[in-house]
């Protein structure tokens, strides 16, 4: 039995959908403004083909970005996205930065509220205002 959302619940929902969005639209903005500059960024953290793995990350972005807007399939890219911001995290600010940076541990912290938030978002689905019902059954 699903519960009717109040208006202020709606609200908050929908605010934090267009967060979400946000944050990975300026991801996929600055990537497609450079392409380049990210693949030397993921060059330098030591990873193998650095181009197709911007394009990659570009792709997985915008399909974000299209999740969080639509609602469609909004469980799973929540996870994966919680999943990926932590992968980040680790991989281009983790503790063998701390030494040479100590910004970068806090670069680093910011990735959890971040995944928690996506996680919670997991949990409770893309409420039950503009949004497109897809996704895992039972949740959207």
């Amino acid at each position: 039995m699903v519960e009717p959302q109040s208006t202020w619940q709606t609200a908050a929902i929908l605010i934090a959908r267009l967060i979400f969005a946000a944050m990975f639209a300026m991801g996929v903005a600055f990537k497609f403004m450079d392409m380049g500059a990210t693949a030397g960024y993921i060059a330098a953290a030591g990873f193998p083909f650095p181009l197709f793995l911007a394009w990659c990350a570009a792709i997985l972005e915008t399909l974000l970005v299209i999740a969080f807007l639509t609602g469609a399939y909004l469980t799973p890219a929540a996870l994966i996205g919680a999943v990926y911001v932590i992968f980040l995290g680790f991989a281009f600010h983790g503790p063998s930065h701390w030494a040479g940076n100590q910004a970068e541990f806090g670069a680093f912290m910011s990735h959890f509220p971040f995944a928690a938030g996506l996680l919670f978002a997991a949990v409770h689905g893309p409420g039950s205002v503009l949004s497109v019902r897809q996704g895992w059954p039972g949740r959207a």
